[in-house]
């Protein structure tokens, strides 16, 4: 399945699945509560306060506060790989779609931080997730960025004896270095200075040297 496909039946799905109120109420709670402080500090008892329902709600359509966690983390995945579908309608080039799905890509940890927050520091930690259907999505948009690159191999914008995957992985690595301290720590992320550096970093690396940056 192409990936513009993937991005398609997200989008469907999104649309075809609406929650019950009890289940949204719960999912915002754990939001709100993740703005306050670091998920392994919250409890059950204050999810359900915080939603105005009931403890045993949560373990209805949960498994667990970890499985809550993950569920939030696919909203937020499938919400945010829609919108990358969209970001790029319309974008001719390779490298124009890099830049600007680095610039969304940074724009949302700086804009979403608890959807941030938990991709990068919650749920690394413990190998389930790595088992998950929210892993999946992961490598969806993974997957997105590969076939930006392999088209930009195949055009001759991008250089053909640097890895496609390995590029993925520097660019992937980058945007999470430069954007790590500031979740931690609720500092400024600056989208466009950030995008700039970095494309200006890796674009050097990976275009021919017959066209030049």
């Amino acid at each position: 399945m192409e990936m513009s496909d993937k991005l398609n039946a997200l989008g469907a799905g999104l649309k075809s699945k609406p929650f019950p109120p009890g289940r949204v109420k719960i999912a915002d709670a754990l939001r709100y509560l993740l703005e306050q402080k670091e998920f392994n500090a919250i409890t059950t008892a204050e999810i359900s306060r915080q939603a105005g329902v009931t403890e045993a709600l949560i373990y209805k359509y949960f498994k667990d506060k970890r499985d809550l966690l993950h569920q939030v983390l696919s909203e937020y995945l499938e919400q945010y790989c829609i919108l990358v579908q969209g970001d790029l309608k319309g974008i001719k080039g390779a490298l124009n779609k890099l830049r600007k799905l680095i610039w969304s890509h940074i724009n949302v940890y700086a804009t979403n931080r608890v959807f941030a927050k938990i991709l990068l520091i919650e749920v690394r930690s413990h190998n389930d997730y790595y088992h998950s259907d929210t892993y999946e999505l992961v490598k969806v948009y993974s997957d997105v960025i590969l076939e930006i690159l392999e088209e930009g191999v195949l055009n001759g914008e991008i250089r053909d004896d640097i890895p496609a995957r390995l590029i993925r992985q520097i660019i992937l690595g980058s945007i999470e270095q430069v954007c790590l301290t500031g979740i931690t720590f609720d500092r400024t992320i600056d989208p466009d200075a950030l995008t700039e550096d970095i494309c200006e970093i890796v674009f050097s690396g990976i275009i021919p040297k017959t066209i030049g940056y």
